[in-house]
């Protein structure tokens, strides 16, 4: 196996378990402890596992601030938002999921008659001017990191609930590991919301692609459409292409 491809295992691995021993990890990937001990220093170095007594562990600081990723990438994440609220119909059911790309979707919602269900903290705030916008939040526990509401004791209220369209939000994607974040908190809401809708909608900068975080909630096939700011590359294309997902490429020009 590739160093590479071995490296990328070891890191899948971790994430599945939380914390492993470098024994075991020697054992799973057959070589020698030295050589694991290089690889999971490059996987430190990269800050997505840190090392515990006699193993690794998933590194869950590596879990950033709204805040800090409201910022990057604004001028992409506005192009893509845009792009979506066009799909967006008078009289829909939609879900606006957390995150900082779904989170710019309320400025080209604010003319549109719609119910909307969101576990969006700012979403909810800045939808306060505009009442043609139905607000409806899923309450839960408050996550700070993400301004989200997770941890929901009954999830039967999201299953009672009939989405046309859910607008989602991803840490990263791959078409090995699906639609990927990095809050475990978080994760449920979001395998219930995709099997309750109707349409997926996935928001997705181009820095998404070929990243994956700690928690799989779909699969890249049970999307409808991905919405990014840049043409990903051919092998993405062919994979939308065979699972009939539309793929829209937003003008960030304007």
């Amino acid at each position: 196996m590739l160093k590479s491809k071995r490296i990328e295992q070891i890191e899948k691995y971790v994430f599945e378990h939380q914390t492993v021993s470098l024994d075991e990890l020697v054992k799973e990937f057959n070589v020698s402890k030295n050589t694991i001990r290089r690889d999971v220093q490059q996987l430190v170095e990269r800050g997505t596992i840190k090392k515990v007594y006699g193993g690794v562990a998933v590194n869950h600081t590596t879990l950033e601030s709204f805040t800090v990723r409201q910022t990057r990438n604004q001028k992409q994440k506005k192009a893509v938002a845009k792009a979506a609220a066009k799909y967006v119909e008078d009289g829909d059911i939609i879900y606006i999921d957390s995150g900082t790309t779904t989170l710019e979707m309320v400025e080209y919602l604010q003319t549109k008659q719609v119910t909307i269900i969101t576990n969006n903290l700012d979403f909810i705030i800045n939808s306060y001017p505009y009442p043609n916008l139905n607000v409806l939040t899923t309450g839960g526990v408050f996550e700070r990191k993400t301004k989200s509401f997770v941890s929901l004791k009954n999830m039967d209220i999201l299953q009672s609930y009939n989405i046309n369209k859910a607008f989602m939000a991803s840490t990263g994607i791959s078409i090995s590991n699906g639609v990927t974040n990095s809050s475990p908190l978080e994760s449920e809401i979001k395998q219930t919301i995709v099997k309750r809708s109707e349409q997926v909608y996935l928001l997705v900068d181009h820095d998404k692609f070929d990243k994956y975080a700690l928690m799989t909630y779909c699969r890249l096939d049970e999307v409808d459409y991905i919405i990014t700011d840049t043409a990903p590359s051919e092998q993405y294309q062919e994979f939308a292409k065979k699972h009939n997902i539309q793929l829209v490429i937003a003008d960030n020009e304007n």
